[in-house]
């Protein structure tokens, strides 16, 4: 991200460098890094592994690597507090809004708003005020884990460890790796769709797949600094676009459109709209604070939170406001409803823009490699996940993982292109629970056990504080019994009352609605405090 490193005293930080003890001996130490190149103002200083630190052959071909093309190859290691920038000025609070309003202003976001009509049966006004108000919900939620990046100086699941402990926190990682994975198969189907779509065919969805993948891999593999300048001017051609989109397709939208049931349904469909949107910004939550650790301990919480929620809602309300204007109107447009079946976004999208002929098709082309912006980062993310699984994982570069993952949700997205988007997309809001009961959980761990000395690295009295240095430590790390034992509570409580394609719980079944989110996120508001205390009085960590 732009303005995320700038150390002022290069000497200073070498010799502060060269007084570390090495991580090779000891793995909790917070690797120290060499800045390889002078940059401008503003700009990400890309962090090479020091030499002295090396311990095989890729990490001294990713350093190789980084000194010919400055991709990044600093990996899960704590971000030391003299690597960081000064005081974070007004332009870097600005730069976190403009990556997430970035990332979440895609075409596939569309598929939201329009499931609201389409899947819940809801006229326009309810869609709307339910789509508002489940997104700044669930961002709200989100961007809370985005503050602990310049606190910790560490990555989203490195720091997760402080709340699930070494092995359930492996449990968490696997998740949001899977979660990675699904959401980049989808979306890089749905790129494909888009071009072939535009093409009349004499492009397959493979080549249009295969396209998309090239581009993350490039810009993903190369690192933070690169990520942000993708962002950075990505969503400038997305406005125009979705505002031709707009012009086009709003004469066609039915305002008039009523709710398609009453009563307990219909109470059931906007509460289902309602989680549905709120997931959608929650699925970051695992991965937002990684693009902060950069940030220095003197960063604005507040002002993090604030900026980092206004580019998730400004972006997601815009698109998928949009999405719901063509899904009301689906029902009135026979040609719309034809090419959005199967739920292809693409082949709507080609409809819509269809009366412009080839600026439409230019404008469909533009709308579908834009969704790279919503895959990169999580390609990006995905290698931190893998580095915390073990150790000698750990020892693999950023930048070989960062291939593999997206070289292996690329190749399963074109052999599984007609058989895993629906299971994916039927699959993917399960594992989603997750995550909201561990955004629970951490912030029941800050503000009832922690709080006193959050950011202190003395451990005593009734807060124990948050020694982040030691985010390696498992004997330091608290056992994780707590965390698991409401974890599994929690997921019992989702699955009796989700309501999916596939499945639906016996309590969901009652209303009918999907309240695996809330109630699966309440229970662990209920037993984590209960079961922590428990496990602190008894081993102390």
């Amino acid at each position: 991200m732009a303005g995320i490193l700038d150390p002022n005293d290069t000497e200073s930080y070498l010799k502060h460098s060269d007084e570390e003890k090495s991580p090779v001996a000891n793995e909790s130490a917070s690797m120290p890094s060499t800045a390889t190149s002078d940059i401008a103002a503003g700009d990400v200083d890309i962090i090479a592994i020091p030499d002295t630190y090396v311990t095989n052959r890729w990490q001294r071909f990713a350093n190789k690597v980084e000194k010919l093309t400055g991709a990044e190859a600093r990996g899960i290691e704590q971000v030391d507090e003299s690597l960081r920038q000064g005081k974070t000025s007004l332009r870097q609070y600005w730069d976190m809004c403009q990556i997430w309003f970035s990332v979440n202003l895609t075409a596939n976001i569309l598929t939201i708003g329009v499931l609201g009509p389409i899947a819940f049966g809801l006229g326009p006004t309810d869609a709307f005020l339910c789509c508002l108000f489940g997104t700044i919900a669930g961002s709200a939620i989100t961007c809370y884990i985005a503050t602990l990046g310049p606190i910790s100086g560490l990555r989203t699941m490195a720091a997760a460890r402080f709340t699930m402990g070494w092995w359930p926190g492996k449990l968490c990682i696997i998740l949001n790796e899977v979660i990675i994975l699904g959401y980049g198969l989808v979306d890089t189907i749905i790129c494909g769709q888009v071009l072939s779509a535009v093409s009349g065919g004499t492009m397959s969805v493979i080549v249009g797949i295969v396209v998309m993948g090239i581009l993350i891999w490039v810009v993903s593999v190369a690192g933070i600094k690169y990520v942000h300048y993708f962002e950075k001017y990505a969503f400038f051609p997305q406005v125009c676009v979705l505002f031709v989109l707009i012009g086009v397709a709003a004469p066609h939208f039915d305002m008039s459109a009523a709710n398609q049931s009453t009563g307990t349904a219909l109470i059931g469909g906007r509460i289902s709209y309602f989680f549905l949107c709120a997931s959608g910004p929650m699925g970051w939550g695992p991965n937002v604070q990684d693009y902060f650790p950069y940030h220095p301990i003197s960063t604005n919480r507040w002002g993090t939170w604030a900026m980092t929620l206004l580019g998730f809602v400004a972006s997601k309300i815009f698109v998928e406001f949009i999405g719901i204007g063509l899904g009301v109107s689906l029902a009135a447009n026979p040609t719309w409803a034809a090419a959005f079946s199967g739920n292809d976004v693409g082949a709507l999208l080609n409809e819509v823009y269809s009366p412009l002929g080839a600026f439409g098709r230019f404008c469909t082309v533009i709308i579908g490699l834009g969704i790279a912006a919503n895959i990169i980062p999580g390609s990006y993310s995905a290698a931190f996940g893998a580095q915390l699984l073990s150790t000698r994982l750990g020892r693999v570069p950023r930048i070989f993982w960062t291939t593999l993952v997206t070289l292996v949700y690329t190749v399963c997205a074109i052999g599984g292109r007609e058989q895993l988007l629906p299971i994916f997309l039927n699959f993917l809001p399960l594992i989603g629970y997750w995550v909201l009961m561990w955004i629970v959980m951490t912030m029941q761990e800050e503000f009832m056990f922690r709080r006193t000395t959050r950011l202190t690295f003395t451990a005593d009295g009734k807060g124990i504080g948050y020694e982040w240095s030691r985010w390696n430590e498992r004997e330091y790390l608290p056992l994780g019994i707590a965390a698991l034992a409401t974890f599994l509570t929690g997921w019992v409580w989702a699955i009796l009352c989700m309501s999916q394609t596939y499945f639906t719980g016996p309590i969901a079944a009652l209303i009918p609605a999907d309240l695996g989110l809330p109630v699966s996120a309440t229970w662990a508001a209920l037993v984590y405090p209960i079961l922590r205390r428990w496990e602190l009085s008894k081993f102390g960590r």
